[in-house]
């Protein structure tokens, strides 16, 4: 009788992963572009869906204003491309310097730096001293691949890392994690950094927290010609004070506090059930 119990025990368990399992990769399969994921942020912005053609880009829609519908649609150039609906705002002016982060954030006021990371509006700030002195798109973890949210501190800084698990799409090489920063190690021994990376447009990471690195992308995949966009590197020089000198693992004894609050989003249809 021990063992009847245990094997349906067993059974029941293996349905549930492998149900979970499949709702995840039905879910990825949901996302076809920005226009299918929320922000509490699209409201303060009138826009509207538009799918690109063969032969448009960002840069020759918008012009010099690329970036920030970049920004609004937390999407990179490569993945910018012909049949990828976005979120194309009716005044192209409302973009300028748009955040949905506070400008003051009351938590961070006696810190020389802190790091907010909401992943309902998948954004980052770098604060120093409660003032927000800049902020960047992200691309989080969504599904199985959670980010932890709560409170978390710096405690590495790496600047060509590498990952473990994960290879460049259609590649044997570990995709790199450049400029990345860690800021948590869970108790299986797993680790999570902010770090550059793809921008695809929605949450698609495996827990970390992305940031735009178009010298990555130039350099792995040739796209985009002129790199442009640099937030991983940013960060990462503003939590040193500067450039990295050498490649090793810098400890961070007292990095910057790490706050991630909030909860990725999923797209419309998943929410809709559709």
């Amino acid at each position: 009788m021990l063992s009847y119990w245990k094997v349906l025990v067993a059974t029941t368990v293996m349905a549930v992963v492998g149900l979970s399992a499949v709702s995840y990769a039905e879910h990825s399969k949901k996302h076809r572009g920005p226009c299918e994921v929320a922000y509490p942020s699209d409201l303060t912005v009138e826009w509207d869906c538009r799918t690109l053609r063969p032969g448009e880009s960002l840069e020759k829609l918008f012009g010099e204003g690329w970036i920030d519908v970049a920004r609004f649609n937390r999407i990179d150039r490569r993945h910018a491309h012909s049949g990828v609906p976005i979120k194309v705002p009716m005044k192209l002016e409302d973009l300028t310097s748009f955040t949905p982060l506070p400008l003051f954030y009351p938590v961070a006021e006696r810190d020389e730096q802190f790091i907010l990371i909401d992943l309902t509006e998948q954004f980052l700030g770098a604060y120093e001293y409660g003032a927000l002195r800049f902020a960047a798109p992200i691309a989080s973890g969504n599904g199985l691949n959670e980010t932890p949210t709560g409170k978390f501190r710096l405690t590495a800084a790496h600047l060509q890392h590498q990952s473990d698990l994960y290879t460049i799409e259609g590649a044997d090489q570990p995709y790199p994690m450049n400029y990345a920063l860690r800021f948590h190690v869970n108790r299986e021994g797993v680790s999570y950094w902010i770090h550059g990376r793809d921008m695809p447009g929605y949450p698609a990471s495996h827990g970390c927290i992305g940031l735009y690195d178009e010298s990555m992308q130039k350099e792995q995949y040739g796209v985009p010609k002129d790199p442009e966009l640099f937030d991983a590197q940013r960060l990462f020089e503003w939590v040193l004070g500067g450039e990295a000198g050498d490649n090793h693992v810098i400890p961070l004894p007292r990095g910057p506090r790490v706050h991630i609050i909030g909860q990725a989003p999923m797209s419309e249809r998943s929410q809709s059930g559709s």
